[in-house]
């Protein structure tokens, strides 16, 4: 069976596991999936995969919920029974499941943070479109390892899959992200790619994690990246690469590498093969692409926000410069008035992150008769208050300044890093 490397099978896209029984026809003896304690040829995976879905009892969707571990074995068991798959995080319940389109492959939650989640139904061909661009962008093939430790019932970690297996290269999984494990496996494994969010690249950092030289390409998404962290990682040598996606596109759609000139504050590059982007009268990044999903669970693909030319309007703020590179500036939700002038939380948290002493930050708006909202800052960490103040008062305009600085223990975050803008207001009302 030919892969194609990027273009779309004809007529019936492959599927996850038509990938591994591929790689394990092509390159038997290639690592295919490192763990902790075993390892898998791709032959022995296809073996291992095989034997368990024997095991599986008939049923419309296979779902199932734990660790990275116990998520990715999901996910190969159900492509191998021919079953969509729906990876749960252990804190959300399960909702009744509809008639489903009949390429469905994985149903896949987002990340709630602000609102309610969705299902987002994906089907092969979108996963494997996906897959075969972001191989293409950050090229990966056989002999390359990727670290895996983002969560697997998001679809940054469920896409990790997806790639190894198209380009058969080998998969590093993790149960989780443990600071410990990820420093000791980038120094024991020839790693060349990994995805991380933001908090998880400043652990390494605070760490003093330096990368191996194996080390290639370095994927940052699911929140800003603050300029002061990126330019700390690239002078240690990371090589990072911020992008842009959502589940509703099996993950990231835009990717940043060198090509793409300097790199500048919410700048995630040119879209990935195939893909289309463009920006609304009302500032919303608009997608076409053959990564966009079937619908969201329970509804039509038009009653899922695409509409009939295939555009979807996300609901984050940007804009494209003259070379077609795209910069995100935020979520249109999360956007602030004060003083009559509009104010995204992510410009004033960009230039507040890294400042000596504070860990972690997240700017919110409360109802004020003055200013219209008041920004309030809650800070993490034991930054000299009056300094941070001063540092923001030097840099930003006098609409966008804190009027008031509340230090909390920890942000509400979910398990990929994003905030929990909801719960960040509650937490400045309670205050």
């Amino acid at each position: 069976m030919e892969i194609p490397e990027f273009s779309l099978p004809q007529p019936a896209p492959l599927t996850l596991a038509d990938l591994i029984r591929h790689q394990a026809a092509r390159q038997p003896a290639a690592p295919a999936l490192l763990l902790a304690n075993q390892g898998y040829s791709y032959s022995q995976l296809a073996t291992a995969i095989g034997e368990q879905a024997q095991r599986v009892a008939d049923c419309r969707i296979y779902r199932a919920t734990g660790d990275n571990i116990t998520l990715a074995w999901g996910a190969y068991v159900a492509s191998w029974r021919n079953l969509p798959f729906f990876p749960v995080d252990r804190d959300i319940s399960l909702p009744p499941v509809p008639s489903l389109p009949s390429d469905s492959a994985l149903l896949i939650a987002t990340s709630g943070s602000e609102g309610e989640p969705k299902q987002v139904v994906l089907g092969n061909q979108q996963l494997l479109a996906a897959a075969s661009a972001a191989n293409q962008r950050l090229p990966l093939g056989p002999g390359d390892l990727w670290l895996a430790c983002l969560p697997l019932h998001h679809i940054g970690g469920q896409s990790i899959l997806w790639r190894t297996a198209t380009a058969g290269a080998g998969l590093l999984l993790h149960p989780d992200f443990s600071l410990p494990e990820v420093v000791a496996a980038l120094q024991q494994h020839p790693v060349t790619h990994l995805s991380l969010v933001p908090a998880m690249l400043a652990k390494l950092l605070a760490a003093d994690c330096r990368p191996p030289a194996s080390l290639r390409h370095v994927i940052i998404g699911g929140a800003a990246l603050a300029p002061a962290l990126y330019h700390r990682s690239c002078t240690l040598g990371w090589p990072l690469h911020p992008s842009y996606g959502m589940s509703e596109t099996a993950a990231q759609v835009a990717t940043w590498t060198p090509a793409d000139g300097p790199w500048q504050p919410g700048l995630v590059g040119r879209p990935l093969a195939g893909s289309e982007i463009a920006i609304g009268e009302d500032g919303r990044i608009r997608i076409r692409s053959p990564q966009l999903m079937l619908g969201y669970l329970g509804h039509c693909r038009e009653e899922s926000g695409i509409d009939a030319a295939g555009w979807l309007t996300s609901g984050d703020l940007g804009h494209l410069d003259s070379a077609g590179r795209l910069f995100v500036t935020g979520r249109a939700d999360d956007m602030l008035i004060s003083g009559g002038r509009n104010i995204h939380p992510q410009e004033i948290e960009a230039c507040l992150t890294g400042f000596p002493g504070l860990v972690d930050i997240a700017v919110t708006g409360l109802p004020d008769a003055i200013w219209g909202d008041r920004i309030v800052a809650l800070i993490v960490g034991d930054a000299d208050e009056a300094q941070l103040l001063d540092h923001a008062r030097q840099r930003l305009p006098g609409a966008a300044l804190p009027r008031r600085l509340l230090r909390v223990s920890h942000l509400p975050r979910n398990a990929a890093g994003k905030l929990n803008r909801a719960a960040v207001r509650a937490l400045a009302a309670s205050q």
